[in-house]
């Protein structure tokens, strides 16, 4: 009977040293699934190939070519490329390079022309942690944020052929079904919208007849969406 009750420490002293073991890699796996999402959503890695006006990106660039654009919104993290896919849901989940990656890209509503010529156009991007990709729209809620964060650059074309200027001025919370903001192709009166609506509204900015939308998901319903609006200038 001795025997049998050390065998059964024996054992039970094995179990819980493989619980230990398997919640030790548990605990591991989560971060550096958490280090990993934030890497890919970081602009860090995809920054060092930013065209600058006028010249193409680097040879060694991997950014596939469904790369139209490059979006920088000034003192904030938002500085991406921005992809257009063949529908909304390619660029979900891939990044820039066209691997898989949960944090996905910034990218370019398919209903809109890839040169920003439209009276209207519609970015999309995931809201992540520590303001990476859209996850840096949030500030903007506030307006003197937004007054003292205001200016931005839109490169147009994969080699930055045309620089234009962006102005922040305004920011709006939608439901997603919400047609009349999340349409690029009512454009007609989504200025009256956007002046009915606004949680954040700086007139002191001179108006443009093109308008980009930055467009994320916000908690606590996920069918929320926050809205920041932009002036391009020509």
């Amino acid at each position: 009977m001795k025997r049998f009750w050390i065998t059964m420490n024996m054992i039970y002293e094995k179990f819980m040293l493989l619980l230990f073991v398997v919640a030790f890699l548990i605990v591991i796996y989560g971060l550096y699934d958490t280090w990993y999402v934030y890497k890919n959503a970081s602009n860090d890695d995809v920054a060092r190939f930013k065209p600058t006006p006028g010249q193409g990106l680097s040879e060694e660039a991997p950014i596939t070519e469904d790369m139209v654009a490059w979006i920088t919104i000034d003192d904030t993290n938002i500085d991406y490329p921005i992809m257009q896919g063949e529908d909304n849901t390619t660029y979900l989940n891939l990044n820039p390079y066209g691997d898989y990656s949960l944090s996905g890209s910034i990218f370019l509503d398919t209903r809109n022309s890839e040169n920003f010529t439209d009276p209207y156009s519609i970015l999309y991007g995931h809201h992540m942690e520590y303001g990476s990709m859209f996850g840096a729209l949030d500030d903007f809620m506030d307006l003197e944020f937004m007054k003292n964060h205001k200016h931005g650059t839109l490169l147009v074309g994969r080699d930055g052929e045309k620089s234009y200027e962006l102005a922040v001025f305004a920011c709006i919370k939608v439901n997603v079904y919400d047609n009349d903001v999340l349409d690029p192709d009512i454009a007609s009166n989504i200025e009256q919208i956007i002046k009915d609506e606004a949680i954040s509204y700086n007139t002191s900015i001179k108006n443009s007849d093109h308008i980009l939308a930055l467009s994320t998901c916000i908690e606590p319903v996920s069918t929320n969406r926050l809205l920041v609006f932009c002036y391009i200038y020509e």
